[in-house]
């Protein structure tokens, strides 16, 4: 579990945006020091479980297209989810972060076909299929620090990912990639903030929200 609670709402009231910013930097906080207690061993076996967990769920089977993104610093990792669901015949869209932090698409063809970008993520060289490519995803796998049990979602703070999840229909499952315990009672959410449908976690598998 973490070593922290998220604050508790005022009640249901709307709260002033420098509050709730100041509530997202503290669970943030919180949650970036205890990943960096997590050394690479235990990241990677994270990623497994956490690969085999979306491999098996039947939306990951039927889907043509998965919209998925490679893991970054103390995040589980996700190239070899990445991979699997290539080399079973995926189509798999990753990001490219774009001037505005607004993201674009392209496709993944490969290990050889990524290739480091901004903040030092990795992308992938094929064409760009604009931000409106997440729409024809069948599943959409996305990072998140935490999730609560209504579905909203914790961030690194750029809104990338709120305005990519805002073009995604309402029937189709998205699912945030987390560390056991960091489903949580309530994350802090605004009015721009978008939510996910799912969590996987690790030695938790996936739950359904909302």
């Amino acid at each position: 579990m973490l070593p922290w609670r998220p604050a508790s709402t005022q009640g249901g009231q709307t709260m002033p945006e420098a509050t709730l910013n100041e509530r997202k930097s503290l669970l943030r906080k919180g949650i970036r020091e205890t990943r960096a207690l997590l050394g690479t061993a235990e990241r990677a076996e994270a990623g497994r479980s956490l690969r085999n967990l979306v491999l098996g769920m039947p939306e990951a089977g039927m889907a043509g297209t998965v919209a998925a993104y490679m893991s970054f610093g103390t995040e589980p990792e996700t190239s070899g989810l990445v991979f699997a669901l290539w080399k079973r015949g995926t189509y798999v869209l990753l990001p490219v972060l774009r001037p505005d932090n607004d993201l674009d698409w392209a496709s993944y063809e490969g290990p050889d076909s990524l290739e480091p970008g901004p903040h030092g993520l990795l992308q992938p060289t094929e064409r760009r299929r604009g931000v409106t490519a997440i729409t024809s995803a069948d599943l959409v796998v996305v990072p998140a620090l935490a999730v609560d049990f209504e579905g909203n979602r914790l961030g690194r703070g750029g809104g990338s990912y709120d305005r990519a999840l805002a073009r995604v229909g309402p029937a189709v499952p998205t699912i945030a990639l987390l560390y056991d315990g960091e489903l949580v009672d309530e994350v802090p959410a605004g009015r721009h903030d978008q939510p996910v449908r799912a969590v996987a976690q690790p030695g938790r598998g996936i739950n359904k929200l909302g």
